[in-house]
């Protein structure tokens, strides 16, 4: 029977993105469409996506929004093979 390689997140048009929060927390793999990246603007557009999909949460838990400290790409994950 063959093995089936499951594909990374950016084979799917996904680039994933760690944010470290100013109170110190943390939330790894946050998921940013790869159209949005790129051009002169790097990154930025992700940074801005993360912060409203932030501030929607923030919305529907009723707490305050973080304010982000950092953000940098997450490492590119190895393929896991599936049996």
């Amino acid at each position: 029977m063959a093995k089936r390689i499951k594909s990374l997140p950016q084979e799917r048009g996904f680039v994933l993105f760690d944010v470290v929060y100013a109170d110190g927390s943390r939330a790894s793999n946050r998921r940013v469409p790869v159209e949005i990246l790129g051009g002169l603007d790097g990154d930025a557009p992700a940074e801005q996506l993360i912060l409203e999909q932030d501030q929607e949460i923030a919305r529907k838990s009723g707490r305050p929004a973080r304010e982000i400290q950092s953000l940098s790409r997450s490492p590119a994950p190895a393929p896991k093979v599936v049996a």
